[in-house]
């Protein structure tokens, strides 16, 4: 029908391929996540255990499939669910049917996800979980290969890749001094919470270089975002820039699926023929003779106004001098306040957690051994890992404990934990020191961390320069005759 050529993005199938897939990977990474760190941090036996946590959920009236039952049991079962449902997406089997399909599937991964997140508390309180989120109940109305691509639905996701890059964009100019004199980037690759492989080589890079990085970013939080409005090929350069400076921070550091989010959204804005144009194996029609079912149409249409509703208070929020960082303004985690960064810390401090199997905690240094993380810091000789687009919850938790306070709930029934030798919280583990035995002794001592320089490098092998600051927390035991953990 001609009069819906409007709705009809005919020329962005690739983008949708690009979108529902690569949203449904992440969604499976992050309920594997999930199963294989929940239960040790969250669990029935958890640092914050959900059961202790559901009266307080109940009253806030957050939507979850807990909310009157929690089991590690049932979260497993959660996961494995959203896992299976999320790889058919990947594998393209469910937009091999009607619409209405992919759009269930999604829908099912936003509701198994966002029952785990309103009860992750925060180890959870990220802004990729709301991010995800979001992007999943949109991307859920992309449709399938029957029909062409809802126009609509594209422009949502770019205006969420909007609000995602000019929310960053906005708290950085409003927030530290330091992303506004171009020397943010001096710091931000040493501090950040969980350096990547090349992160000290981007950290050794010259300094007139760093001030670029900033000027680059800026330029592509504050100006670009607009383009990914504009006609073609305009949208699609705009997704591109957006795409490489995204690259670059995935090279150089961790920071789980926010990155990738980003990625993957800002193919919303590329148009077949350009793709077409920079890779010639992605066809030019996908869609010959496919029309729109108008209940399809009804469908995006309610959905598209449903969103626009709900952008009044993001948007405001974007021009605001108290704007607010990776919020909720619903229960419902839909059209979401993002941001990131909006100061960068100088100095990196670590809290690096030791235990001993002698008698008196008196014991000198050498007989104190460090437990490993899996990607936080800690050994100055280790490089670090690339885990992104995985998710470290704890690890992240850790390097937050320095600018709160060690003395957290949550980090007290892990030193607890570590005493007791408990298996699950030692899986989150890169090293026991102890091999499972139970230590006598637990401690926390507060070092400062910097990259060691290349001179540095090729005389001691080590990456890290190290000083220790003092004892964040003394040594603490299970034993009644010595000093016990609150």
């Amino acid at each position: 029908m001609e009069w819906l050529s409007w709705f009809d993005a005919r020329d962005y199938e690739f983008a949708r391929q690009v979108l529902q897939r690569g949203i449904a990977a992440l969604y499976l990474v992050a309920f594997l996540s999930t199963m294989n760190q929940f239960p040790a941090l969250l669990g029935e036996r958890g640092l914050l255990p959900v059961p202790a946590f559901l009266d307080v959920a109940r009253r806030l009236a957050r939507p979850t499939l807990f909310r009157w039952r929690y089991s590690d049991a049932l979260l497993g079962a959660v996961c494995w669910a959203g896992i299976g449902i999320a790889a058919t997406i990947v594998a393209g089997l469910p937009q091999l049917g009607p619409p209405w399909l992919p759009m269930l599937a999604f829908l099912a991964l936003w509701l198994l996800y966002m029952s785990i997140v309103n009860v992750g508390q925060t180890f959870y309180g990220f802004g990729w979980e709301i991010l995800l989120l979001e992007a999943g109940f949109t991307v859920a109305f992309l449709g399938s290969n029957q029909a062409p691509p809802p126009t609509t639905i594209l422009l949502l996701i770019a205006w969420l890749v909007f609000r995602l890059e000019f929310g960053a964009g906005m708290i950085k100019i409003r927030g530290g001094r330091e992303w506004r004199d171009l020397t943010a980037m001096f710091y931000h690759h040493e501090t950040q919470p969980m350096p990547g492989p090349l992160s000290r080589q981007a950290h050794l890079l010259p300094r007139p270089l760093h001030r670029v990085e900033v000027v680059g970013n800026h330029f592509a939080q504050l100006v670009v975002p607009f383009f990914l409005f504009a006609p073609q090929p305009l949208a699609s350069i705009a997704a591109g820039i957006i795409i490489v400076t995204q690259l670059w921070l995935v090279g150089t550091g961790n920071f789980a699926w926010l990155n990738w989010v980003a990625i993957i959204l800002s193919f919303a804005a590329v148009s077949d023929p350009v793709a077409h144009a920079v890779f010639p194996f992605i066809p030019l029609e996908w869609h010959a003779g496919a029309e729109t079912p108008l209940w399809w149409l009804a469908v995006v249409v309610l959905i598209t106004v449903l969103l626009l509703m709900l952008s009044y208070r993001p948007l405001l929020n974007l021009f605001s001098s108290q704007q607010l960082m990776n919020a909720s303004f619903n229960r419902w985690r839909l059209v979401n306040a993002y941001g990131a960064f909006g100061t960068v810390t100088k100095q990196r401090i670590e809290i690096v957690v030791e235990g001993t199997l002698e008698e008196e905690a008196d014991a000198p240094d050498d007989r104190w051994l460090e437990y490993g993380f899996k990607g936080k810091p800690g050994d100055v000789r280790r490089l670090p890992r690339q885990w992104a687009p995985y998710h470290l919850r704890l690890d992240w938790l850790m390097w937050f404990l320095p600018l709160r306070t060690v003395h957290e709930d949550w980090f007290y029934t892990f030193l607890n934990r570590l005493l007791e030798a408990d298996q699950p919280t030692l899986r989150l583990l890169r090293q026991d020191p102890f091999d499972g035995e139970r230590p006598r002794w637990v401690r926390a001592r507060s070092y400062l961390y910097r990259f060691a320089s290349r001179a540095e490098f090729r005389e001691t092998g080590e990456r890290w320069v190290r000083v220790l600051l003092y004892d964040a927390i003394p040594p603490v035991s299970l034993s009644p005759r010595r000093r016990r953990l609150p």
